[in-house]
């Protein structure tokens, strides 16, 4: 139990760090590397579940 809430707060920590790195791309930015603004938060879900 305790290594699957440890596993947890791992991801929900890479889930937060891709969220803010993605968040400070300009439009632009995020165009060149092919996702939108509204695609953020779903890579940045399965940036976080990928081992």
């Amino acid at each position: 139990m305790l290594t699957s809430l440890i596993g947890l707060i791992h991801s929900w920590k890479r889930y937060n760090q891709s969220l803010s790195e993605l968040s400070r791309l300009g439009d632009r930015e995020l165009a060149d590397i092919g996702i939108s603004r509204s695609d953020i938060p779903r890579v940045a879900w399965n940036a976080a579940h990928q081992d």
